[in-house]
């Protein structure tokens, strides 16, 4: 698909991953479209990169219709949307307290699998509308963001290992059912990435965890994930797969 034609929706889009994904699609002329819940950062998403910015959570159901409609009204067909959006989370099954809340566990899957979920079966139903493109035939990508806790979840990590193993899981399915609309689905799991939260930790913490990769002996870099959205979206072999962005990390 040619990125200077493409009209693209990015959950999560306002900061992290997701921004660094509008802002190298925007470089290529793409039109972006970002959903995200923090208003103060979607207007300076919206200033920086001439993109429409919309206030929605993505496991509301009606927010996200009226908000996808909204956008395909405003830029034309959809062809492209990548799930960024999601939350982590770091509490063990059973703690000092005792258990951990069901509420606890069932907030991040809702976030993290059904939010995804939601979004990629609206934005679907779009696509499957759409014009086909003259070279590929395709009508659309999909691009949902797991992790590598999805396959290596630490202590800790059971509400959030799970829920991106929900989102690793949904990926072939659904490219097998979007297949004869000429709709492709990719998953990325990305490793230990140079995050916010990531540059909170200590400089101890950072130095060991980074002793665990194998090269390069750093964090990955959002644009480094912007990249393999940009590799995904214009090579058409790649569908129902899902690519580790990791240096080549295998947790313990």
């Amino acid at each position: 698909m040619e990125i200077n034609k493409l009209n693209v929706v990015i959950t999560g889009g306002a900061s992290g991953l997701g921004f660094a994904c509008a802002s190298l699609l925007a470089k290529h002329h793409a039109s972006i479209a970002i959903i995200d819940t923090d208003a103060d950062k979607i207007n300076q998403a919206k200033q920086s990169l001439n993109c429409l910015g919309f206030v929605a959570d993505i496991c509301d159901s009606d927010a996200i219709q009226k908000t996808v409609n909204l956008i395909e009204k405003k830029l034309g067909q959809i062809s492209v949307c990548i799930n960024c959006a999601g939350v982590e989370s770091g509490k063990r099954i059973v703690g000092k307290q005792g258990p951990q809340l069901l509420e606890e566990f069932s907030q991040v899957i809702n976030i993290n699998l059904c939010g995804t979920f939601n979004v990629m079966r609206i934005v679907a139903d779009k696509m499957i509308r759409n014009h086909p493109s003259d070279k590929t035939h395709e009508r659309g990508v999909i691009i949902n963001t797991a992790s590598i806790a999805a396959f290596e979840g630490q202590i800790g990590q059971s509400a959030y290992a799970a829920s991106k193993a929900g989102v690793c899981g949904l990926t072939l399915p659904a490219a097998r059912e979007f297949s004869q609309f000429g709709i492709r689905v990719m998953t990325i799991a990305p490793g230990l990435m140079d995050t916010p939260m990531m540059r909170g930790l200590s400089d101890k913490v950072q130095d060991s965890l980074k002793e665990t990769l194998l090269f390069p002996k750093c964090f990955g870099r959002p644009k480094e994930f912007a990249k393999l959205v940009l590799e995904i979206i214009t090579n058409p072999m790649l569908n129902g797969g899902i690519v580790r962005l990791d240096g080549g990390l295998r947790l313990q």
